[in-house]
């Protein structure tokens, strides 16, 4: 079919109309943005594609329908991650795909019924067209301004001392200030938490995530935690710009993101976590661990384990007892452009697992390397129990 560059729009937004509706209701069903986020920007890059490239093709064949799609959720899937829209990666496939659907039936059989010379105008809908573009417009307003006026109250904690554990039992962002110190640790316990500029020293945690999704952790202070500096479990989160200090705590863990399969993507991004047993662990998790430095860990610097899937990506591993990276436990990693150095072995371990190996693939994992520096490590890398690894440069 040859369309006319109006004609594509017109079809786009007439398509997009049920994908929109679908959208406000999963939004509503999960209390939830992301679905209208990712319709707003699957619009404009569909828009910018029909103006930029899609344009100058004087005939689109049937079957480019398809290339053109996977093109196009590509691109929704990159600015969804660089926009920061934490959501549920096979949600957001499948709402394309859904709408990737609706686009072809309507355009091969409804549009052509609808309107009998849609072939010939090129796919223009005339007053169809029009009235698909206002109310596209109008629900993606609508649906701005109520999260405009739903967002969440913002508490500024002031300088000093706050005794805890501090517990947020609402949605909210809390910000503090200079010199602001929580003791004894914060809980969080609802959706859509941001905790940001503050430090936090002591707990049994120093920050407790357990149940909870779209909570953004950003630039904060951990010391002094019993068990774990950040402790993740049964949730989506993003972290930030953090430092974790393990210092003298053998058997704590930096970062421990567990059992958040199903609950959307994690990231951690751009933290400093020195000591404890394991610097920054995920157990049964979607991941991406990425510009973090981890150093003086007693046991493992960076560990996905547990079916973990993920990419561990631009880190600094300095200075681990036994492992640097490790994938473990059925677990698939993408690990590049990491920098480990100095790995030591645990001799006192008696461990064949702990010998300073650089990356240890274990117990039916696969990773695949590429463009990682190694520099004194015992073992570079190494596979047990029917792993895998792919290195590349």
């Amino acid at each position: 079919m040859s369309y006319t560059l109006r004609g594509r729009i017109e079809s786009r937004l007439a398509a997009l109309v049920p994908v929109i509706v679908a959208a406000g209701v999963l939004a509503l069903a999960e209390h939830r943005w992301w679905p209208v986020e990712a319709v707003a920007l699957m619009l404009g890059v569909g828009l910018l594609l029909d103006l930029q490239v899609y344009r100058w093709l004087r005939y689109q064949p049937g079957w480019a329908a398809l290339p053109f799609g996977l093109v196009e959720l590509g691109a929704l899937i990159a600015l969804m991650h660089a926009a920061g829209i934490m959501a549920p990666l096979g949600q957001a496939v499948a709402l394309f795909a859904g709408g990737w659907v609706v686009a072809q039936l309507l355009g091969h059989a409804a549009f052509p019924l609808l309107r009998l010379g849609y072939a010939e105008d090129g796919g223009e809908l005339g007053r169809v067209g029009l009235i698909s573009a206002v109310a596209v417009g109008v629900a993606l307003a609508g649906a701005g301004a109520t999260a405009y006026a739903q967002l969440p109250p913002v508490v500024h904690l002031a300088a000093g001392v706050h005794q805890g554990p501090l517990v947020i039992s609402r949605r909210e962002v809390l910000v503090g200030s200079p010199g602001t110190i929580v003791r004894g640790g914060i809980v969080v316990a609802a959706d859509g938490v941001t905790i940001k500029n503050l430090s936090v020293v002591g707990g049994e945690n120093g920050i407790t995530v357990d149940g909870h999704h779209g909570v953004t952790i950003e630039n904060v202070s951990v010391s002094g935690a019993k068990l774990d500096g950040i402790h993740v479990r049964f949730s989506a989160v993003k972290i930030s710009d953090c430092a974790v200090d393990m210092l003298g705590n053998d058997l704590g863990q930096g970062i421990d993101i567990s059992y958040t399969m199903g609950y959307g993507m994690n990231m951690v991004d751009g933290c400093n976590v020195v000591g404890g047993m394991i610097g920054i662990v995920t157990h049964s998790a979607m991941s991406e661990i990425a510009n973090n430095r981890v150093s003086r860990t007693t046991t493992t610097g960076i560990s996905m384990t547990e079916m973990s899937m993920g990419m561990v990506e631009r880190n600094t591993v300095r200075g681990a007892l036994g492992v640097g990276i490790y994938c473990n436990d059925r677990s698939m990693c993408e690990i590049e452009r990491n920098t480990v150095v100095d790995t030591e072995p645990d001799n006192g371990n008696g461990d064949q697992s702990r010998r300073g190996f650089g990356f240890l693939a274990s117990f039916r994992s696969e990773a695949n390397l590429r463009g990682n520096q190694l520099k004194d490590n015992p073992v570079p890398m190494r596979t047990v129990t029917q792993s895998l690894i792919r290195a590349t440069h």
